[in-house]
């Protein structure tokens, strides 16, 4: 590619910066953490013709290759700042500060997108708490649950959460925009359907325990399984079913269940 094509793509690509805001972020990762949005993928195919923009390591390698052309053609460095900028938008921080005992609230931010429901309503928010070693991390499109994966948390130490926000009309259509999860199902069927989509397999003979709690007239299905160790809890706001998935390995269990069963019972929808 020559140092003009680079030129006439940055040209463009100041044509765009703008919608960044708005844009949500494709989640998809390369190996140095940078994420892209929506906009930026758009750029590399429109105006830079790259046929597997979603391939983030071919469309990474066009922007260090267009921050070295543009050096050269003498664009200011305002703009490529702006392009990491851009890059990077679409993850907004979530978390409290610790409290006395050391434990953080991420409440879903309501500007949060979901880079992956265009034509969804807005996402009702969630929130729960976990010990401050515990972070966000991104979201990859080959995780398992794939798209319907709004969020990731882990700790090296204790395990890992994911949550898991999925459109009820994936299970019926007469559930209107006031799903509730008793609505979906019972215990039993909302863990058969959906138990696989967490733990990549069938959930027959693996679950422990199975509760029913309502917290401010909302049912909350909590559950306990193994192998693999997994607590889920399962709910329905809006038009959308609730997953959220505490996991960890049998030594994490051993050490660290006392924490990973307060993790899996602090989880509220707002």
């Amino acid at each position: 590619m020559t140092m003009l094509f680079f030129g006439l793509c940055f040209l463009q690509w100041e044509e765009l910066q703008g919608e960044f805001e708005q844009s949500p972020v494709l989640p998809v990762l390369y190996d140095d953490g940078v994420q892209f949005n929506l906009t930026f993928i758009f750029w590399a195919q429109q105006y830079c013709g790259i046929s597997e923009a979603r391939n983030v390591a071919v469309a990474y390698e066009v922007v260090k290759a267009l921050a070295i052309q543009s050096s050269i053609l003498g664009f200011p460095e305002e703009g490529l700042a702006v392009v990491k900028q851009g890059l990077l938008a679409g993850r907004i921080p979530g978390l409290s500060e610790p409290d006395e005992q050391g434990w953080r609230t991420y409440r879903r931010p309501d500007e949060k997108s979901g880079g992956h429901g265009v034509g969804w309503s807005p996402i009702i928010p969630y929130l729960f708490s976990v010990p401050q070693d515990w972070e966000e991390v991104p979201v990859s499109i080959a995780d398992l649950g794939g798209t319907e994966i709004d969020l990731r948390f882990a700790s090296s130490k204790e395990g890992r959460i994911s949550v898991i926000v999925a459109p009820v009309l994936r299970f019926a259509d007469n559930l209107g925009d006031d799903a509730t999860i008793e609505r979906i199902g019972t215990p039993e069927k909302v863990i058969s359907a959906f138990g696989p989509e967490v733990i990549g397999e069938n959930v027959e003979g693996k679950v422990l325990s199975m509760e029913v709690s309502e917290h401010d007239g909302r049912k909350y299905y909590q559950f306990e399984l193994e192998p693999p160790h997994a607590l889920i809890t399962a709910t329905a706001a809006g038009n959308r079913l609730y997953l959220f998935n505490v996991i960890g390995n049998g030594l994490q269990w051993k050490r660290h269940y006392k924490d990973l069963k307060k993790i899996a019972d602090s989880f509220r929808i707002v």
